[in-house]
């Protein structure tokens, strides 16, 4: 009989002899020997305790198989790598994970190595199996680590950080996560501690399981559910620290009467393990995670508690960055829609649409603004700007500006005084900033484009500091450039604006942008002035779908600037609507004027406010006759509101003051302020206008 490569006698031939068999006892590891025929020949006491089977058994069997036939699952290539090595000579590993069919789960290394004699020649080789099962969930471990480093926290939106949390952790640590957030997180704000006795709301952000369609969760993604601070989610969520719990037939009696939909589905679904973690960030908790395990036969252990302590932690600094992003995005977007008009005034000289995108850099916030303001005598000012650079300081800066223009616009300037003006301030503002300690961006360079607009006369008044030229799409269809003198961005100094005043066709429309529009990387801004020329002229059924139509054929898909477009639509006060006369500078045409308003309104169908209009005429012309000079006029314009100007030739500014009890003059304009809703005066080339706006009957 043949003696086996342990000492002890054997069915084979082809072992090398020499090895003294208590060696091999004494081994503490499963050891094992096959002949150059890849058969068994030989097997230490440590293999047969692990497989718990006799040599008899074992003898003959080829590499996986504990019986003739029978591979071992998860041992499959165990053959061919035995093999490789005595073909070869040269030895290699094997890993595995064998299943609980045969012996106990767990992952194997097995360390394949040839059986050489004193020539070199190969007779069989060793397989020594090393438990290995704790290095492998270590590495498993590290490997989740690592992909969650990853894949979590990859966008600054908080419902999409937590759906990457479950989707991570779902098929490598656990088969079903849900994440639940509490409620003021969602609204970007910090979510105190629970106080005693209270009810916890959590609001379902993300789940996913290795089961389509998440069948095992009774709640949807957005809903809203509650726990008792007693309970165990709220005493995870009050310790800070993640639990393990398992899910037996004790533990679901316990929770039915308060969720009985909830142990319903863990009973149909199998569950039978979980841990759930907080998230918890900065020392403020902002939800919980909850892993748990169904389809995986292993419970959770200590060691996953910590890795799941660990994730929740990873993706609670994601979302606490989501978090504080979405509540100073929402604050600065806040600013932002506060500078920019949200109504259009109430005015019908034009037909407006506009339209705003911020740059898709930083907070998304810029300097760009656009601005409808409604002046005297049916008039309305048409505004856009942009301010240098990106953020809250450019945004900020954008609304003192927005705020100067306004109010430079109500004492009625002209369009170049206007930015004269508003040039001196931009100045001072640098010249501030320049000194600030805390620093600030630079005002210098921002630019502007004012147009007046007068229904009445069909005139355009209008003036650049270094901004893009308008475009004017006729009725006929053409569409061109307004030529304007290229005035330099504000803050420069020195040099005058000039306005430009032309004819504006009455169904017109006036395009005004800024360089955001047209100007991006790449792209040629000649090639993108035509192209906004011929979208303008293409038909559309409303100024809306033309907004639409320009921003879709030139808004970048990532702005690097901001863009704000606005379109005016020209309108036309008819004669039905305004009526003037030429008044000589002689006290006797008071009643005259009186008598012509009367009859006016008489036939605008006003027989309300004719008392009231006819006092306000009856001072303003006395003022005019007594203070001004001719030529003297009366025009009546009725509009969104009653409107009242007289106009004559002297530029002496007029001022409201209180009359003292005993002189004879000076309770004019008072008596006017008080009869109308607002007065005012503008000047011209020759003189001034003083008007008074009255609300119509009914408005």
């Amino acid at each position: 009989m043949d003696e086996d490569v342990s000492g002890r006698p054997g069915p084979g031939g082809d072992g090398p002899p020499g090895l003294p068999w208590w060696i091999l006892e004494q081994l503490p590891v499963p050891v094992v020997f096959f002949d150059r025929r890849a058969r068994l020949v030989s097997a230490n006491d440590a293999t047969l305790e692990s497989v718990a089977m006799k040599s008899e058994q074992l003898l003959g069997l080829r590499p996986g198989e504990v019986e003739p036939g029978v591979v071992i699952r998860g041992a499959e290539g165990l053959e061919a790598a035995v093999e490789e090595v005595i073909a070869s000579g040269e030895g290699r590993s094997y890993e595995t994970l064998i299943r609980p069919d045969v012996g106990r789960e767990g992952v194997w290394t097995a360390v394949i190595s040839p059986v050489k004699d004193g020539s070199g020649h190969v007779h069989g080789c060793s397989v020594v199996t090393l438990d290995t099962t704790e290095q492998y969930r270590a590495r498993a471990r590290m490997t989740v680590l690592n992909e969650a480093s990853l894949r979590i926290g990859s966008t600054l939106d908080v419902g999409r950080t937590a759906e990457e949390l479950a989707e991570m952790a779902t098929g490598t640590f656990a088969d079903l996560v849900t994440v639940d957030l509490l409620a003021p997180v969602l609204a970007g704000d910090e979510p105190g501690a629970p106080e005693p006795g209270t009810t916890i709301v959590f609001h379902r952000v993300a789940q996913h399981s290795v089961l389509e369609g998440c069948p095992e969760s009774v709640l949807p993604v957005g809903a809203q559910h509650t726990f008792a601070r007693e309970s165990a989610m709220g005493h995870v969520l009050v310790q800070g620290e993640a639990a393990r719990f398992t899910v037996d037939e004790e533990a679901l009696r316990l929770w039915e009467p308060a969720d009985p939909e909830r142990v319903r589905s863990i009973r149909e679904h199998g569950i039978h393990s979980s841990v759930v973690a907080p998230l918890t960030a900065r020392q403020i908790t902002l939800g919980v995670a909850v892993f748990s395990r169904h389809r995986t036969p292993d419970p959770f252990d200590d060691d996953d508690v910590l890795l799941a302590g660990e994730l929740a932690a990873r993706a609670a600094v994601a979302v606490d960055n989501a978090r504080r992003y979405t509540r100073e995005h929402a604050t600065a977007l806040a600013l932002q829609r506060s500078l920019l008009p949200r109504r259009t005034a109430r005015q019908q000289a034009v037909e407006v649409a506009s339209r705003y995108v911020p740059n898709t850099a930083g907070a998304g916030i810029g300097g760009d603004w656009f601005d409808v303001i409604a002046l005297s005598g049916a008039r309305v000012a048409l505004v856009v700007g942009d301010v240098v650079g990106h953020g809250v300081q450019a945004s900020a800066t954008m609304g003192r500006l927005r705020t100067a223009v306004r109010t430079l616009a109500d004492v009625d300037l002209a369009p170049d005084e206007l930015l004269t003006q508003l040039d001196d301030l931009v100045l001072k503002l640098d010249r501030e900033e320049s000194v600030d300690p805390a620093g600030g961006s630079s005002v210098a360079g921002a630019t502007c484009l004012y147009a007046v607009y007068d229904p009445v006369s069909g005139r355009c008044t209008m003036a650049r500091a270094g901004h893009p030229e308008p475009v004017l799409v006729r009725p006929d269809g053409s569409a061109a450039h307004v030529p304007l003198p290229g005035g330099p961005p504000l803050g420069v100094g020195g040099v005058p604006f000039e306005a430009a005043e032309f004819d504006l066709p009455e169904r017109s429309i006036l395009a005004l942008y800024t360089d955001g529009l047209i100007e991006a990387p790449g792209r040629d801004i000649d090639a993108a002035l035509a192209v906004l020329r011929d979208t303008l002229t293409c038909p559309t059924g409303s100024l809306e779908d033309t907004c639409d139509a320009v921003m879709t054929a030139l808004l970048p898909e990532r702005p690097g600037d901001d863009i704000a477009l606005l379109l005016a639509r020209a309108g036309r006060l008819d004669a039905d609507h305004h009526v003037s006369w030429d008044l000589p500078a002689d006290p006797s045409v008071v009643s005259r004027a009186r008598k012509h308003v009367a009859a006016e309104l008489e036939r605008w169908g006003l027989d309300d406010v004719v008392f009231t209009t006819e006092v306000v005429v009856s001072e303003l012309v006395t003022n005019a006759i007594r203070y001004g000079g001719a030529p003297i006029r009366l025009r009546l314009i009725r509009d969104t509101s009653l409107i009242c100007e007289v106009s004559d030739g002297s530029s002496t500014a007029p001022h409201l003051r209180r009359a003292r009890t005993f002189d004879e003059g000076g309770r004019g304009l008072l008596l006017v302020a008080s009869l109308t809703e607002c007065w005012g005066t503008r000047y011209g080339p020759t003189g001034k206008t003083i008007w008074a706006e009255q609300a119509l009957p009914g408005a």
